[in-house]
């Protein structure tokens, strides 16, 4: 069933519309009854990862079915920081290679092209989120097919487990666009995954310096192939039949840990000498290790302000998870810091007024209100609440760390952006996407401005263990006086294209581009040294390279420089808006014009000028619709608002905001209130993980002994005459978790670190008599030394 919609656009944003009849709803936009075909009918993804850098090209084979001419306009998700560097279009034996240009100079020239009778293709970001694109191809003849082939790389980001994660985002849930917010919003038309019409295939081949040990996806994949015999190459395919219901994760493992390592990238020889493109471009890749003293010792104060959304779409397993996640970060919050909680939707809440001292009353306090939360506040406004956060004074002492959990289905990404930025003084932003179609921009966006970390989680995986590796992130001291310095011949000199680094993390990848102007020798070195102050302690990381260009990276790098300068510029454009701008947009103009990256101020633009035939007769619009992850709903018969920008395709939105701006009916919403939901059985570790006290030990009381499967009787009997009980039921509670859940470690580690803590603070004479009387009633053989002790 095709997703259509052909009526003529409307100038009025704010315009209400009745109900179509004989239409029917779903959460996303509007699905005609009529079949009327959609003339995308499939698209093949090519993937080559080299090392950790990504090229993707993507071919969309269309075709019109239809006996009048057809302008298919397609809305579709991209990484947030793809650099899109190709985009061409193959009709017959004519191929057309788009050029980029201002967007609105290339939306002229394709309008102009269309009335004319030409045929025309225009690719171009949004406005409001740089990782939505809009393609337009414009004047396909009856029975005339097109190939358009686009281009983009990207970098693949570092997991907690080495693990290098790619994402080719196949879901376009609708953004949610705040009432007043500045710009149109981001216009979708969406079907149910079930729905969509046209395939996807997908293959992937990776090569590294470095053996591939594995390839895992969150999709069936067939087995990987390896082309050599040391394993350095190897190629995977996407199983067939995909069904849309996910965005495809690749997962790749090279053999070795990740390595500091500098690339220099040839010039492109009909560029310039002196321009970005004509010289030399070099990736330094560094991964800073702290002295093992400075990390064992966590902090123990801070600012915890935790900020959850509650927006209809993340109900069932969505707010279950969360509600497990907040449990887990309270119980491991260091002793002597503050704490917040706050929820939003269309509006927000806060557990307290502001932010409160951590003890045993203001913990369980929290608790009991998480464990109330419901994904019921309606839509995805995050903004407000972010800005009644910053407007909290800071506490002396405590710096702020701001955890930030939402699906990401905004359409003021780069208003939301812009705030973290300019609050990046007073905090660090940790933020977690949920869930599929969650908006890479706005995720990495919010982390990288915020000076924090970004985590996806999708799928099955789990919440936790990646939010407690961002918990150890935020209570390792903070790094600071961080600066680069450059030693090269005499005769070279160097441009770094990335923004300043600001934030370092045990183990996490730190990359910088730099252009490279000047001759050097075949056999010259260069070498950059990372400075850096780590509580109190001067450290320092140095990369010696060579300046020989590698063999086959084409222009990769070049493009991925021009991205991380243009994406600098238009940050700095929007800080200046509405003073002088001193040209700033004018320089991300040219600058993508001569590096052929895209960015927000300009677009690709194809016209075909080798066809004489003029095209006849008026065009009929098609839109080919996205696949989202919510199901359809019958329509109610209210008024809905049709917020139309000049360029995307339409989508219906509601006023309604009791499930992010969709409509409910009124007896789903009763029986939704009605019905109890069945709570899954509480997981035995999280069941052990809610019965510890702020300050870090267990009590010793029949809801321990039934977590760790015994009756009160047989804990109290094996307790050691001289030992107290909160020492002997938190010695228990450390051997479980180390004899039963050694798995699940990365989520309850820190936790157990406090629970060591206040062990060693009592100075109890009784520990090793209590570890063996421990080990004998729970049946593990787990060492003293182990639990910390």
């Amino acid at each position: 069933m095709g997703c259509v919609n052909t009526t003529t656009r409307k100038k009025n944003c704010s315009q209400q519309l009745p109900v179509h009849t004989g239409m029917m709803m779903n959460r996303c936009g509007l699905l005609t009854l009529q079949r009327e075909p959609v003339p995308l009918k499939s698209i093949e993804v090519e993937l080559e990862v080299r090392d950790h850098v990504a090229t993707v090209v993507s071919t969309l084979n269309y075709e019109n079915k239809e006996d009048k001419p057809l302008e298919a306009v397609f809305v579709f998700p991209l990484p947030g920081d793809a650099a899109v560097c190709h985009f061409s279009a193959q009709i017959g034996q004519t191929q057309i290679v788009a050029e980029v240009k201002e967007k609105q100079k290339a939306r002229e020239e394709y309008d102009d092209a269309l009335s004319s009778g030409q045929q025309a293709f225009l690719l171009e970001e949004s406005d409001q989120s740089p990782d939505i694109f809009s393609l337009r191809v414009g004047s396909l003849p009856p029975g005339e097919s097109a190939s358009i082939r686009l281009e983009y790389v990207t970098e693949l980001a570092v997991q907690a487990d080495d693990g290098l994660r790619f994402c080719l985002p196949a879901v376009l849930n609708p953004r949610y666009q705040p009432q007043g917010s500045k710009g149109a919003g981001v216009q979708v038309t969406s079907v149910p995954a079930s729905l969509v019409p046209y395939s996807l295939s997908f293959s992937a081949r990776v090569s590294s310096p470095r053996p591939v040990s594995k390839v895992e996806s969150n999709c069936s994949l067939d087995p990987l192939q390896y082309l050599n015999t040391d394993q350095t190459q190897a190629t995977v395919k996407l199983a067939a039949g995909h069904k849309f219901d996910r965005d495809v994760e690749l997962l790749i493992y090279y053999k070795d840990a990740h390595q500091p390592t500098a690339v220099v990238e040839a010039g492109q020889a009909s560029a310039e000498p002196g321009s970005l493109m004509g010289d030399p471009v070099v990736m330094v890749s560094l991964y800073p290790e702290f002295p093992q003293s400075v990390m064992s010792s966590t902090a123990s104060c801070g600012e915890f302000v935790f900020l959850m959304d509650r927006s209809g779409s993340m109900s069932n397993t969505r707010i279950r998870s969360a509600r497990d996640t907040l449990l887990l970060l309270l119980k491991s919050l260091p002793v002597g810091c503050y704490f917040n909680i706050y929820s939003f939707g269309s509006r927000y809440e806060h557990i307290f007024l502001k932010s409160v001292e951590y003890s045993q009353q203001t913990m369980e306090e929290a608790l009991k209100k998480v464990e109330q939360m419901e994904a019921d506040l309606g839509g995805t406004e995050i903004l407000q609440p972010l800005k009644h956060i910053y407007s909290q004074p800071c506490i002396q002492n405590q710096p702020r760390q701001l955890f930030v959990f939402t699906d990401g289905e905004v359409g003021n990404t780069k208003e939301v952006i812009d705030l973290v930025k300019k609050n990046s003084g007073s905090h660090r932003c940790f933020s977690f996407g949920i869930g599929e179609g969650a908006s890479s921009a706005l995720i990495n966006g919010m982390a990288k401005e915020g000076g924090g970390d970004a985590q996806f989680i999708t799928g099955t995986d789990r919440m936790q263990p990646k939010v407690m590796q961002s918990l150890r992130f935020a209570l390792q001291p903070a790094v600071v006086d961080i600066s680069v310095t450059w030693d090269l011949p005499q005769e070279v000199s160097v441009t770094v294209l990335s923004p300043p680094i600001t934030t370092l993390f045990q183990g996490q990848r730190s990359l910088i581009y730099a252009q490279l102007t000047g001759q050097s020798s075949e056999a010259a070195e260069g070498c950059v040294t990372l400075k850096y102050s780590l509580a109190g302690h001067p450290s320092e990381n140095q990369l010696h390279f060579s300046l020989r260009p590698a063999e086959d990276t084409g222009l990769t790098l070049h493009r991925l420089g021009a991205r991380n300068l243009i994406r600098s510029l238009e940050m700095e454009e929007r800080d200046r808006r509405g003073q002088q701008d001193g040209g700033v947009k004018e320089k991300v103009v040219q600058l993508s014009v001569q590096s052929g990256v895209s960015s927000s101020f300009t677009a690709f633009i194809a016209v075909n000028k080798d066809n004489s035939e003029v095209i006849q007769g008026p065009l009929v619009r098609r839109n080919i619709p996205t696949p989202c992850t919510f199901p359809i709903l019958k329509s109610s018969g209210r008024h809905m608002i049709h917020m139309d920008a000049p360029l995307y395709a339409s989508m219906v939105m509601y006023e309604d905001t009791e499930t992010d701006g969709f409509p409910m009916m009124e007896e789903e919403n009763q029986s939704r209130k009605s019905a109890v939901p069945e709570q899954p059985p509480r997981d035995p570790l999280l069941q052990l993980v809610s019965l510890q006290e702020a300050s870090g030990c267990w009590l010793l009381d029949p809801a321990l002994a039934a977590a760790l499967g015994k009756t009160n009787e047989e804990v109290e009997k094996s307790k050691p005459e001289k030992a107290s009980s909160e020492v002997w039921a938190t010695i228990l509670a450390l051997i479980w978790l180390h004899g039963f859940k050694m798995d699940a470690k990365d989520e309850w580690e820190l936790l157990a670190m406090k629970a060591a803590s206040w062990l060693c603070a009592q100075n109890a004479p009784c520990v090793s008599e209590c570890v063996d009387a421990g080990n004998v009633l729970l049946g593990c053989s787990v060492k003293k030394e182990a639990l910390g002790l």
